[in-house]
């Protein structure tokens, strides 16, 4: 009797009809039908969720009773990670929204903004429901698990990227800047950190079945960040072939931030683990490699070359 093996959530309708490049193999050979900022924007509307219709209860018995204490150190990387990555870039997406050349990427930029808030909401509903900090309030909850980053998380976020928006803040005419804060923002935070996070994630605690209301929560999460990121490929190809600069711009930014994005993906304790170790159902090399198959085929569509 042959084996089966159940379907990854990528492949739910409701997964594909955000259209990111890395979700269709006619990507690899540089074909996608990316949906434009309009329909971008309908999608939006028919794709949304509320965290306050989670029930966490689940989760706060796993999370003390089943997880060892030692496990649950050594995922708050992870959920650090994106708790904090969620707080971040929620705050650096209005520059850019007010830089989006057309009304209909604008309109778009909003909805990333309510889509931003509601994740921080969502994991500050779980770390506040389950337990899983001493804290009482956001502010102290997003300080407390700070403590949890390594230093690439930094200058990814507070340093390149903030760098970008600041200087939009200050000159929002300033394209070739809004194209480096596009690529940073949505090529390679969400779309090579955050969605590598999210799968690996997701399929470890469903294997190991922990954290139910946690996965479908998160679930969502990354349906919303596909989406992102499929304007993020729809705004940089228009740009790539607007001008040469732009692809230039491109280029050049992914250069520096993914030297950092290969110390993001390691966590704070894995320093001295060899690459070939698993570490949640998945080797840091199978992530690695996750990732840069995912950015190589957004690339293909956008019009440019893999980064080596």
């Amino acid at each position: 009797m042959s084996e089966t093996t159940t379907p990854h959530a990528t492949e739910r309708d409701d997964f594909q009809a955000t259209s990111d490049p890395a979700l269709l193999e006619s990507a690899d050979r540089g074909e996608s039908q990316l949906l434009s900022y309009r329909q971008l924007y309908q999608l939006w509307e028919r794709q949304q969720w509320r965290t306050q219709d989670l029930d966490f209860s689940q989760d706060r018995v796993d999370w003390h009773e089943r997880i060892p204490p030692d496990e649950r150190e050594a995922r708050m990387y992870g959920l650090s990670s994106f708790f904090v990555g969620e707080q971040r870039v929620a705050e650096e997406l209005g520059p850019m929204m007010r830089a989006a050349p057309t009304e209909d990427m604008r309109i778009f930029l909003c909805t990333q903004i309510a889509d931003e808030a509601r994740h921080v909401a969502f994991f500050d509903r779980f770390y506040s429901e389950v337990g899983v900090l001493e804290a009482d309030d956001l502010s102290g909850r997003l300080a407390e698990t700070s403590e949890h980053l390594n230093p690439e998380f930094g200058e990814m976020f507070d340093e390149a990227l903030k760098r970008r928006v600041d200087r939009l803040a200050a000159r929002p005419e300033d394209l070739e800047t809004l194209v480096e804060a596009v690529t940073i923002y949505h090529m390679v935070i969400e779309g090579m950190l955050a969605l590598t996070g999210q799968h690996f994630i997701i399929d470890y605690n469903q294997s190991v079945g922990t954290l139910p209301a946690f996965v479908e929560g998160f679930l969502n999460v990354a349906r919303d960040e596909h989406r992102h990121v499929a304007f993020g490929a729809r705004f940089l190809r228009d740009m790539a072939r607007a001008d040469t600069r732009y692809a230039d711009a491109i280029q050049r930014s992914m250069a520096e931030v993914l030297p950092l994005a290969e110390g993001v993906l390691r966590p704070k304790w894995a320093d001295d683990l060899p690459e070939d170790e698993e570490i949640f159902g998945a080797t840091l090399q199978e992530t690695r490699e996750f990732a840069a198959k995912a950015l190589g085929r957004r690339l293909k569509v956008i019009g440019l070359a893999p980064a080596a």
